[in-house]
């Protein structure tokens, strides 16, 4: 069976994610920025043959999705399983809200215990297999051919790590870039990493552009997280 190349991409910035502020199955919006670099990506991606567009439900992702998949005459094909990881009671919260009210969670956080699921949320084990299931499903209904898969931080992370071979325990040492434009082959055997974090169509974007309030003067804003 031929190989499906997988364009993988992460939503444009929102608020939280320049906050630092968990997001999981909450649905916040795209910024000023964010916007932008939906834009970005979906011009970059204008003259790559693309078959299908698939997107979680989350509008971050969704809209993002639609930049890209609108020059190609395709209707983006949400699917659920794409979605950020739960993160349960620690939705919304930023990251010294959990250690100081939370600090077992935190602990088990940081070690990156694959098992640990915060109360009404979802552990990296599930999140994997959800994530690693879903998208080997939609490649192999695309053989030969290219698709865009346009989710989240946690979701790129189990790809990567699906296609490098890397444990889910393992401490992350690789971008996962705001709409930075990610590259995988999925075959019968599974996945491979082509290239990773490719933000050149970011370049530009700056902090002080006047659609993008509330940023400091002159900084370069290449949208990695």
């Amino acid at each position: 069976m031929e190989s499906t190349l997988i364009l993988a991409i992460r939503h444009g910035e929102t608020a939280w994610n320049r906050e630092g502020r968990l997001q999981g199955h909450l649905n916040e919006p795209l910024n000023a920025l964010g916007l932008r670099q939906a834009e970005r990506v979906g011009a970059a991606l204008a003259d790559q043959p693309i078959a299908a567009v698939y997107a979680s439900d989350l509008d971050r992702a969704a809209v993002t999705a639609r930049h890209i998949a609108g020059p190609h005459g395709l209707t983006v094909r949400i699917d659920t399983r794409l979605r950020e990881r739960a993160f349960g009671v620690h939705e919304g919260k930023l990251w010294a809200d959990i250690e100081a009210a939370f600090p077992e969670d935190a602990l088990r956080w940081r070690r990156r215990d694959p098992g640990y699921a915060p109360e009404g949320g979802e552990s990296l084990t599930a999140l994997s297999e959800r994530v690693v299931g879903a998208v080997s499903e939609l490649a192999a209904a695309h053989p030969g051919q290219t698709i865009a898969v346009v989710a989240h931080g946690g979701v790129l992370d189990c790809l990567y790590r699906a296609a490098t071979r890397v444990e889910l325990q393992a401490p992350r040492s690789w971008v996962l870039g705001n709409a930075a434009i990610n590259r995988l082959l999925h075959s019968p055997e599974g996945f491979t990493l082509v290239g990773w974090n490719d933000d050149h169509h970011l370049q530009g974007l700056v902090l002080d552009d006047p659609g993008v309030p509330g940023f400091m003067p002159g900084a370069l804003q290449t949208a990695k997280a």
